[in-house]
């Protein structure tokens, strides 16, 4: 059996990130059409820096260059859409005709971006889904507060450039994550580091391990789990068991942000 792709077919990589990285996919429409770096990313709304990103990552993806460059010049150096990037953005016009089909609603929207989330790996056992609702800026870094279900919040410390390449502002829907060694289980009386997040729940379950940090799972008001690791000694200490009320902290820094698009 032959291994030729077919016409249309794309590494699965690039076909991923058509789907769900469609900004900078666009980006090659506004390349063809402008011909320049700098105006294809004012163009596409994004930095230099961003446009440049971008290219550099769907480059990096595709079996073969989308785009040819050359770096200087007045207006920042020139680019165009190789014979690949153009056989991409026609397939990007295909998906997009697809997608007006399928999205004829704000509730098949919805559903959509639930589909992308559920279809989400991480090696992060953590994985929260959650609303920016502000954003306030600290020197170089960001801290990103977000709303979670059940009116939870959760802050987030980012770099500011990463919080413009992932477009956040308020209302943006991201996922926070967080690694299951990145939580701290604290005693009900015991003090919550300043300025740390805090969590109360109750604990669902307490998986103990041969060898190293028993798994709590601790379940939040809202419904959803959390999952932390723990000395057995220092469980023991604490009284925790099943049923029993437990908090956790960890560091806004310790928080991953991914968004959709």
């Amino acid at each position: 059996m032959s291994s030729k792709r077919t016409p249309m077919s794309l590494p699965a990589s690039l076909s991923q990130h058509i789907i769900r990285r469609p900004q900078r996919i666009a980006l090659l429409g506004h390349i063809a059409e402008q011909g320049s770096i700098t105006r294809a990313a004012k163009s596409a709304g994004l930095s230099y820096k961003a446009a440049w990103d971008a290219i550099d990552e769907l480059n990096n993806l595709a079996q073969k260059p989308l785009v040819e460059r050359s770096v200087g010049g007045k207006g920042g150096g020139g680019a165009r859409l190789t014979v690949e990037g153009e056989r991409v953005l026609r397939l990007y016009h295909r998906l997009q005709v697809l997608q007006a089909e399928v999205l004829g609603s704000d509730e098949a929207a919805s559903d959509f971006n639930l589909l992308g989330r559920l279809m989400l790996r991480t090696s992060a056992r953590n994985q929260l889904h959650g609303q920016v609702i502000a954003i306030d800026s600290h020197g170089r870094n960001d801290l990103i507060r977000l709303q979670l279900a059940g009116g939870l919040n959760l802050e987030a410390q980012i770099t500011h450039d990463s919080t413009q390449r992932l477009e956040l502002e308020a209302g943006v829907e991201v996922v926070a994550l967080i690694k299951a060694g990145w939580l701290d289980v604290l005693g009900a009386e015991q003090a919550a580091t300043p300025g740390h997040n805090c969590m109360s729940g109750t604990i669902d379950a307490i998986l103990q391990a041969d060898d190293g940090p028993s798994e709590v799972r601790i379940a939040l008001p809202s419904g959803q789990v959390l999952c932390a690791l723990a000395p057995p000694d220092a469980l023991k200490a604490l009284g925790a068991a099943e049923g029993k009320p437990i908090r956790v902290q960890f560091a806004p820094s310790n928080v991953l942000l991914g968004t959709p698009a």
